[in-house]
């Protein structure tokens, strides 16, 4: 008997520790056989969520991103504009693009580098009250940004991932600024990773003796890779996946054996595209991940997938998190660390 469950999201990484792990490339071996299987598909909605916010109130909200001239900070400003909101004509970035003014979904943008942040970022607060600070990066900077946040007091979502995130948070937690951090901003991702942390706290222990295994289909022809996690990013991803990491700890916590030296990641387009099927429009913008757990027998098997091309899911995420921190800012809510399962809960995931 198999029984695969393969949870896609369609079109087609709670605070957690979702830190990223080191991998070797490496096959074992291939195998040929036949696998009979029942499957259960969920296909998941990445349509924002809707908020009982009038639509003059939701214009009131002012965004600045940074690291808009990024493939994921320019997703990011596509879709405040597309919900309504205010995007501030300020963004910080990289040294070689200071001074620049770059047009970004319709909008004009002045980027400044890392010189005089402070006071631009002081003065464009004073300007929007309202403001909250989307930040995509880079994981180098994630400290120093979020230092400055906190220094200056805005809001901010950090969707960047990477850096000391022990620091990250100790900054936070003693500045006592309103923050959404998380990284892994795809809502319905979210989801998945939370009813797997639900499983993981009450079933301790339901998969022991299951080993960790990846299924690759090309061809029908199975590839097989013992005790090894299969994740794919595009070529430029600066750092490994949180998302897999988490998965990977409640599976940990469900009795499954698993180092995290047996993390194979792949980053070759040419892999990508023949070895696990990344459609090529979107090589370039892509996460794709394949959990398999087997039996000791091997007579059961339990397959976990999500897979994901394009930005739009966690764009859209992203901006449902800055305004659900603008409505705390609002109502006068606690100060602390927000997460995407609040931002979840918040919105009832409609």
């Amino acid at each position: 008997m198999a029984l695969v469950l393969k949870v896609p999201t369609t079109i087609i990484r709670g605070r957690g520790n979702f830190e990223a792990v080191n991998g070797h490339r490496r096959w074992d071996k291939v195998v040929f056989r036949k696998r009979v299987s029942m499957s259960m598909a969920v296909r998941m909605s990445s349509t924002s969520m809707q908020y009982l916010d009038k639509p003059s109130e939701l214009k009131q909200n002012a965004i600045m991103v940074n690291g808009c001239t990024g493939k994921m900070g320019k997703a990011v400003v596509e879709a405040a504009v597309s919900a309504g909101l205010h995007v501030v004509p300020v963004s910080f970035s990289s040294s070689e693009v200071s001074g620049k003014t770059v047009q970004v979904g319709g909008k004009e943008i002045q980027v400044y580098g890392p010189s005089d942040r402070e006071n631009i970022l002081a003065s464009t607060f004073d300007e929007y009250p309202n403001l909250v600070v989307v930040d995509y990066t880079v994981p180098a900077a994630v400290n120093d940004n979020s230092d400055l946040y906190c220094k200056v007091g805005v809001p901010f979502v950090m969707g960047t991932t990477g850096g000391d995130r022990e620091r990250l948070y100790k900054t936070v937690q003693d500045s006592n600024v309103y923050a959404v951090i998380s990284p892994q901003m795809g809502k319905q991702v979210v989801a998945f990773l939370a009813a797997m942390e639900i499983m993981a706290e009450q079933f301790p222990g339901a998969f022991s003796g299951y080993s960790l295994l990846v299924y690759l289909y090309f061809f029908h022809v199975l590839f097989f890779m013992q005790r090894t996690v299969m994740e794919s990013h595009q070529a430029g991803k600066v750092d490994t996946s949180g998302t897999a990491k988490a998965v990977i700890s409640c599976f940990q916590k469900l009795g499954v054996s698993f180092e995290s030296d047996q993390m194979h990641m792949i980053r070759d387009p040419e892999q990508q595209l023949e070895m696990v099927g990344v459609p090529e429009e979107h090589l370039s913008g892509h996460a794709f991940h394949v959990y398999n757990l087997t039996s000791p027998d091997k007579t059961v098997s339990f397959e976990f997938q999500h897979n994901v091309c394009g930005r739009s899911i966690y764009a859209e995420g992203t901006i449902d998190a800055a305004i659900f921190l603008a409505q705390k800012v609002r109502s006068k809510a606690e100060k602390r660390i927000y997460n995407m399962i609040d931002v979840l809960r918040e919105g009832n995931m409609r």
